[in-house]
């Protein structure tokens, strides 16, 4: 296919592709899908080789969040089922993040529900970072608490965060549609404030929630702009007791025309295979991994994942090998130049320069407006929530 030679050819420049060739891919039907994620593959492979590097998720504090993401099982109103509890003890937070760094992980993402920290909070997750860096030499430390106040970002990166995870979710036209409590605004903000503070930016989307590929579009060139160092992409869980229960959207291979489109506009970011992969990939997850160069090992925030011990055999089987704490997951052109005040992120050139105005217009009426017909079938036999590791007496999946 002449698209997909295009796409590689600007892929190994660190071109961006306009947004009628990024819509073309989520078009591609499933005849094509090998041809696709072969393609996006060798764009993967030139700036990451064969590299996954694993993250490791711990949930400081569950639940009871004031804000009404549709999408989010800790919301405000949600009737999920989760694990609730407070704030997670340093030492206790630290024990969970070494069974993640012991099963192979090289990330230790801190996540806790709520708007924003407070200053207290902050206080109490720096010394959760001292304690987890004390017994973990080489670990990274991503810190993902919600909006961030003035100083707050300084201060993360003074306690040692080495990266600040906050995600557009969905496009800037259709966040009204799944959150009324704060606006795709205030996201974009607190990216930026992390990037200012010297963290490595950690920011990704959510698909499907209903959107259409133009709105996926969108929020991949939103994020390209942006120019985090990361990109996680989660795909949609599904749980009963929230407004989004019944987005059955995805089909596995709709999911990896969803993270090919990503890695095309972001040719040399570490691109995350987050939340949902087992629910809307399953068996399909190994060729996942010719497009991501990231996931995150064992279970996530309120859902349990795949073993990790599965996990690893999945990487080994694929031909793929866990990226070690002796190695620097971004090219080195991404890190060069960039000064510290952007840990790194490549900042104005890397990857992510400044899309040409064709490219960041709006969305015509046309067939990327359409959203795509729900999934012919429902597995919420897959949707699994969480009941070991942190917040619990049993030991973690890692």
């Amino acid at each position: 296919m002449d698209l997909l030679n295009t796409l590689v050819d600007k892929g190994l420049r660190r071109e961006l592709p306009t947004r009628e060739e990024a819509l073309a891919v989520l078009a591609t039907s499933d005849d094509e899908l090998l041809d696709v994620v072969a393609a996006a593959g060798k764009v993967r492979r030139q700036w990451f080789g064969r590299r996954v590097k694993l993250n490791y998720l711990v949930n400081l504090k569950s639940g009871l969040c004031p804000e009404d993401c549709s999408y989010c099982s800790q919301r405000l109103g949600s009737k999920a089922e989760i694990l609730k509890y407070t704030w997670l003890k340093p030492d206790d937070a630290s024990k969970a993040a070494a069974a993640g760094v012991a099963g192979g992980a090289k990330r230790v993402c801190l996540v806790a529900s709520g708007r924003g920290p407070t200053d207290k909070d902050v206080d109490r997750v720096s010394e959760t970072i001292a304690a987890i860096k004390e017994q973990n030499e080489g670990v990274e430390v991503c810190a993902c608490l919600g909006l961030l106040s003035d100083g707050q970002a300084g201060r993360l990166r003074e306690a040692g965060a080495d990266a600040y995870n906050h995600n557009l979710n969905t496009s800037e036209a259709t966040y009204g549609d799944i959150c009324t409590t704060h606006d795709f605004s205030d996201r974009v903000s607190t990216v930026q404030q992390a990037q200012a503070a010297g963290m490595s930016a950690c920011s990704g989307l959510i698909a499907g929630m209903g959107e259409s590929d133009a709105d996926l579009v969108d929020v991949v060139f939103a994020l390209r702009e942006l120019d985090p160092d990361s990109v996680p992409v989660n795909f949609l869980i599904p749980f009963e007791g929230t407004p989004l229960a019944k987005e059955w959207n995805l089909t596995p291979q709709r999911a990896l025309r969803i993270l090919a489109m990503v890695r095309f506009v972001c040719p040399d970011i570490e691109v995350r295979l987050a939340g949902g992969r087992e629910v809307h990939l399953r068996s399909m997850q190994p060729l996942a991994l010719h497009l991501v160069n990231s996931i995150f090992l064992g279970d996530y925030l309120t859902s349990e994942g795949q073993a990790g011990k599965d996990d690893l055999a999945m990487i080994a089987d694929a031909g793929f090998e866990v990226e070690g704490t002796d190695t620097t997951t971004l090219p080195e052109h991404r890190r060069q130049g960039c000064g510290e005040a952007h840990g790194g992120c490549g900042e104005a050139h890397g990857a992510c320069g400044e899309a040409p105005a064709e490219t960041t217009a709006a969305a015509s009426d046309d067939v990327s407006d359409v959203v795509p017909a729900p999934a012919e079938e429902t597995r919420r036999d897959l949707v699994s929530v969480r009941r070991r590791g942190a917040g619990t007496d049993l030991p973690p999946n890692a």
